[in-house]
């Protein structure tokens, strides 16, 4: 059986979000063929510049660019922050338009904050301006995120534990 990597980027720079606990439960149900690499280096990405944005970008981005081209698919989760992307993370996707890292690699986008809504929407936008293959199965919004994962990281929803699930499905699938 093909080892798949997925390389997971989690919106909140916060180690004890929400978010980083849905990709860690996620990381602990893939199958064994399947290894999901936390990207650790979003806060380091330099704001986007186009003018650096050439053969020679800043190595933190060069960096960023070679483990998406290492990587199978992509998971993102992230928050939602004044009903907008955390800029991070933003940030992170504008480093990528340039290149071809994300086209027709496979994503899967959760969006998990109070609302999320606007997020979403907005992440699903970018990620097709850059060309993201995105399985309809793929795509997940959970409001209330803080009502289904407990202080220890435990996602207590059995339900969300399901829809989790059939995203890693999906995305595993798409590869």
């Amino acid at each position: 059986m093909k080892t798949i990597n997925i390389l997971a980027i989690s919106g909140s720079l916060r180690p004890n979000s929400s978010n980083n606990a849905i990709i860690n439960v996620m990381a602990g149900m893939a199958p064994g063929n399947v290894i999901i690499t936390t990207y650790q280096s979003l806060a380091t990405l330099p704001h986007f510049n186009p003018d650096l944005d050439n053969d020679m970008p800043p190595t933190s981005v060069t960096a960023f660019r070679t483990q998406l081209k290492n990587a199978d698919a992509v998971l993102i989760c992230t928050p939602e922050y004044a009903f907008g992307v955390p800029g991070s993370l933003k940030n992170a996707l504008d480093w990528t338009v340039s290149s071809s890292d994300f086209v027709d690699k496979p994503v899967a986008l959760i969006t998990a904050s109070s609302q999320g809504g606007h997020a979403h929407t907005s992440l699903l936008l970018t990620l097709g301006a850059i060309s993201a293959k995105i399985d309809d199965n793929a795509k997940l919004l959970i409001s209330f995120i803080r009502s289904k994962v407990n202080s220890a990281g435990q996602i207590t929803d059995p339900e969300l534990l399901k829809e989790l699930q059939k995203v890693l499905a999906a995305l595993i699938s798409s590869v």
